[in-house]
């Protein structure tokens, strides 16, 4: 019998996770925190007492939960944590999907949404934005989900999604609503606030960017209580580990103040980044995130002659209403000088220059 005749028949249309990256010199694909880890973080990591490494860690992250809630005005027990939000949003949708359940989301959004809702045997449709880069919400709740994703600011537009539209999207959707909020903190906004108004909002958050967490996967979602805990009994005891929830605790209690600053430099930069673009005659798209997502002609054969030069931009070809694009994730100004130069090259080499 085949290997694949043994995994379940769902898995058969499952790719595996590989966006093709060669390392280079100056990677920004990931939309992480290009300035590094918090401080007090990091110091915590150095010393780490060797029982921290050699017992299990807490069965559900209980002291991470209660900082996250106080961060956040809430209670601990709307609280559940994970190994990065990807952990949170599968098992999400293993704890209120029901075989077949449908899952939807706007295109393009979270690459993962479609994986996890084949991982865990449900149906998924996806429904392309508007020009405006809006979810197409009549085409989304026209499916009737059962779970309805929203990523906000939305990745890889960089757009935030109108309250008006998570609004409605709460009093009409049948099932569960997520918020995926990976990117809030560059934002300044967040529904959080509407967990007052509905019981089936599922808001998920990461440590990966604001807080420079991104290889110690901390990850977690804010609810009722009752969403909490369905998604805590999906996900399993142990799946923070220790050292994850120690430097989480430690840039929670202690870096608040350097993740601000940086957050504030990464909007000044971002910003910064695009007057640049619109310089050399391109059309960046509004961004609340960390990044920026620009139309470029030819965008996968510009990135690959980024990376020919130790630069690396993640392409997206053929956004809808856009076209090839590429995003750029926002750091330290010499690191977007040096992209610049490299796009400037690539640029010439591939489409004969940009329009300035």
């Amino acid at each position: 019998m085949s290997r694949l005749a043994l995994a379940r028949a769902a898995y058969d249309a499952v790719p595996l996770y590989d966006p093709k990256r060669t390392p280079v010199a100056l990677d920004l694909t990931d939309n992480t925190n290009l300035w590094g880890i918090p401080p007090h973080a990091e110091r915590t990591l150095r010393e780490m007492p060797t029982a921290a490494v050699t017992r299990y860690p807490t069965l559900y992250a209980a002291e991470l939960k209660a900082e996250l809630a106080q961060m956040l005005g809430v209670t601990p027990d709307m609280i559940v944590t994970g190994c990065g939000s990807d952990d949170i949003l599968d098992s999400a949708m293993r704890a209120f999907g029901e075989v077949g359940d449908m899952v939807v989301a706007p295109e393009p959004s979270f690459a993962m949404i479609p994986i996890f809702a084949r991982m865990n045997d449900l149906q998924y449709t996806g429904a392309v934005e508007l020009p405006s880069q809006q979810p197409d919400l009549d085409a989304l709740l026209a499916a009737r989900p059962k779970i309805l994703y929203l990523c906000s600011p939305n990745n890889p537009t960089g757009t935030l999604v109108a309250r008006a539209t998570i609004e409605r999207a709460l009093a009409e959707a049948p099932g569960v609503v997520f918020i995926d909020e990976a990117y809030a903190e560059f934002a300044g906004a967040s529904s959080v606030d509407l967990l007052a108004q509905s019981d089936r909002l599922l808001i998920i958050r990461t440590m990966s960017k604001a807080y420079g967490l991104a290889g110690l996967r901390v990850g977690y979602a804010v609810g009722a209580p009752a969403l909490v805990e369905a998604v805590e009994k999906s996900r399993g005891p142990y799946k923070l580990n220790a050292l994850a929830e120690r430097a989480a605790l430690a840039a929670l209690r202690d870096d608040r103040a350097w993740v601000d600053e940086h957050v504030a430099l990464a909007i000044q930069l971002r910003e910064r980044l695009s007057d640049a673009l619109r310089e050399r005659g391109l059309a960046p798209l509004a961004s609340a995130a960390n990044f920026v997502c620009v139309p470029v002609p030819n965008c996968v054969a510009v990135g690959q002659a980024l990376r020919a030069r130790g630069v690396a931009a993640r392409p997206f070809p053929g956004l809808p209403h856009v076209g090839d694009t590429l995003r750029i994730s926002v750091g330290p100004w010499d690191m977007l000088e040096q992209f610049l130069t490299a796009f400037d090259a690539a640029m010439q080499e591939v489409n004969g220059g940009v329009a300035a």
